[in-house]
């Protein structure tokens, strides 16, 4: 329901409504839980809680309105703002009502004072107020300007406070009721509630629309005997903001006097109602309700089983993925990569010496059989891990973080991080997994960061006659899990042919000759074009190229 139509059937109840002053979100949401039926936006204590500033017109109406959209959307009831005299002329009250209706605002109050106004309380101002003529036109575009048929406007008079009488504040109040103002708000500061009992008693037999008071200087008056008196709607606007001053005093006097913040742990709110407040446990549903069903749980699976002899005897009495690399083991930097991406759900599968992988929030599973077996059998030792979207690592390649990003984006089935320039020199072209593209070939430079699809892998392909080469990175969405699954379990569960590079079958075979057999299969495999921003670490020049990149000194 509209909170300006809430806020009319309110008005329908044999009892006062009942409303209390909020000079921010918070306050408004305690109003809101002690059981009043609507939320007064006081000028004077925004001026004051959110400027430090005299209730004066010093405030601007965009200050005023930001802090009324916020207290309207932290509460579920009607939320009336204290507009003073509409911040200007009869053009600023229509833009004024405008911005209150479309911010959600229930109603507004404007009263006959002029522009700059100075808050009716302050000891010793008895206000000029403007022609009753003047006050009635700036109520009239009010109502004319409003959109909604429910949203209130309140004409606040203050001739009770300027000394001009009884008939006067009774003339000007038809006046504004005329002028089509859904309620009349009578001010007084007289420390007894005489004046408004007699004008009350007056209205009775003149007027028609209902009246509001704001009983600040006669406190002694309850709300139900305003109703009674004839009173429709009750006004407690800034006694929570002085009582929130009292407060903060007294606890911060205590907690200097006491040198301690125990001597106030006492007096004061925990913190578990701070955070049910500003709805902590509500965060937290929501993102179980909303998120975790659909965020991403994308994991990743390091291959890092294999025993290169090329490197001993470094990697004598670990790992080669445990080598150091300028100050952190490899697979650190490839867990701190992939972690800055968003992914840590991490696996590594590990062979020679794999029990001295031990890495925080890593799980190791251990291939026994890592001799013997090709890469694709140790990836595979992780199957359970490949039941939904997940990255593929080789464990000796380091990676630039640009790379991984760029990856994950893919929404392709299985994308390969495929360099588009690599080193093509006799020397270092053997055993590597060189890349054709479907493309139509042309002399143009291929496209960075570009997705193509792959036409064949693996190292049978002649180096010169290759478009790149994998570099050791791959991502799988859950179709390309599921599909990469599927197609080893029916090549390993019978007699297979040779593969592309002369394995007798896919359990010691490398993942280069799975990816070549679904593109046989007609199963899209995609390359992300790269160049550069990668090392692979075979060999001990590999090595030290690597320590160059990561340190200033490279191992002896």
């Amino acid at each position: 329901m509209n909170k300006s139509t809430l806020f009319r059937k309110l008005l329908k109840t044999r009892r006062p409504v009942l409303l209390s002053g909020a000079h921010d979100a918070l306050s408004a949401k305690l109003t809101e839980e002690a059981g009043f039926d609507a939320v007064w936006v006081s000028s004077f204590g925004v001026s004051a809680a959110m400027r430090l500033m005299p209730d004066a017109n010093v405030l601007t109406m965009t200050e005023m309105l930001e802090t009324a959209k916020g207290i309207n959307d932290a509460v579920g009831i009607p939320v009336i703002a204290d507009c003073d005299n509409g911040y200007g002329n009869v053009h600023n009250i229509i833009r004024m009502v405008r911005e209150y209706e479309r911010a959600g605002i229930a109603g507004v109050s404007i009263e006959d004072n002029p522009f700059p106004k100075k808050c009716s309380l302050y000891p010793g101002e008895r206000p000029d107020l403007v022609d009753a003529d003047e006050m009635a036109g700036r109520i009239h575009a009010a109502k004319q300007t409003q959109s909604h048929r429910d949203f209130f406007v309140i004409a606040r008079t203050e001739a009770l406070i300027a000394g001009l009488g009884m008939d006067e504040a009774m003339n000007k109040a038809l006046k504004y009721e005329a002028a089509g103002a859904d309620a009349i708000l009578i001010h007084s500061r007289q420390k007894s509630p005489a004046e408004i009992r007699e004008f009350c008693r007056r209205w009775k037999s003149a007027g028609r629309v209902p009246l509001v008071a704001v009983p600040t200087k006669y406190p002694g008056i309850t709300s139900k005997e305003l109703y009674r008196t004839g009173i429709r709607v009750v006004i407690f606007a800034n006694q929570a903001l002085r009582a929130s001053v009292s407060a903060m005093q007294k606890t911060l006097k205590t907690m200097k006097d006491a040198d301690s913040v125990q001597a106030a742990e006492s007096s004061i709110a925990p913190l578990s109602e701070i955070f049910r407040l500003v709805g902590q446990p509500q965060l937290e549903a929501n993102e179980k309700r909303y998120l975790e069903g659909f965020k991403s749980k994308r994991g990743a699976i390091i291959v890092a089983a294999g025993f290169e002899k090329e490197l001993w005897p470094l990697n004598e009495g670990c790992p080669k993925t445990l080598l150091p690399v300028g100050g952190k083991s490899i697979l650190e930097r490839q867990v701190h990569a992939l972690n800055r991406c968003g992914i840590t759900d991490i696996a590594v599968v590990g062979g020679h010496h794999a029990e001295k992988i031990r890495l925080p929030g890593v799980t190791t599973i251990t291939n026994p059989r890592y001799r013997k077996g090709g890469m694709l059998h140790s990836l595979f030792c992780a199957r359970e891990r490949m039941d939904r979207e997940f990255v593929f690592v080789y464990g000796d390649v380091l990676f630039d973080d640009y790379i991984l990003s760029k990856l994950l984006k893919s929404k392709k089935d299985i994308t390969l991080a495929v360099d588009r320039f690599p080193n093509r020199s006799a020397g270092s072209a053997a055993n590597r997994d060189w890349v054709t593209l479907d493309s139509v070939r042309s002399n143009a430079p291929p496209a960075i960061g570009a997705l193509e699809r792959v036409a064949s892998i693996g190292r049978h392909i002649d180096p010169s006659k290759a478009d790149g080469e994998f570099i050791g990175l791959a991502s799988f969405s859950d179709r390309g899990a599921r599909t990469l699954r599927d197609t080893y379990r029916r090549l390993t569960s019978r007699p297979s042919p040779k593969t592309s590079r002369g394995a007798r079958n896919f359990q010691n075979a490398e993942f280069t000759d799975l990816a070549q057999e679904l593109i046989r299969r007609r199963q899209n495999v995609h390359s992300l074009n790269i160049r550069g921003g990668w090392i692979d670490i075979d060999s001990f020049e590999d090595y030290r190229k690597a320590w160059k990149r990561f340190s200033s000194h490279a191992p002896a």
